[in-house]
């Protein structure tokens, strides 16, 4: 399992729909009897770098986020 650009450019829409952080399609499309989808964006959700990236211009939530990032120290205290 290679993680490729088809993953890079779906993953921040459907990836986040399916783990229910998207409207509220997830239950709509039963989206967790699709097993291997959901194995899918649970592993691309683990990555280090999906999470540093779903905290950059994030302004609103109480979990991580950094309005601007200018280094990659920015991060420090935040993972």
């Amino acid at each position: 399992d290679e993680y490729t650009i088809a993953d890079i450019a779906i993953w921040p829409w459907y990836g986040q729909l399916v783990l229910g952080r998207l409207y509220e399609a997830a239950e709509f499309l039963e989206a967790s009897s699709y097993k291997n989808v959901m194995r899918w964006a649970e592993e691309i959700d683990a990555r280090p770098a999906t999470k540093r990236g779903r905290m950059v211009n994030k302004f609103w939530g109480d979990d991580g986020k950094l309005g601007e990032r200018h280094n990659r120290k920015d991060f420090e205290g935040l993972l």
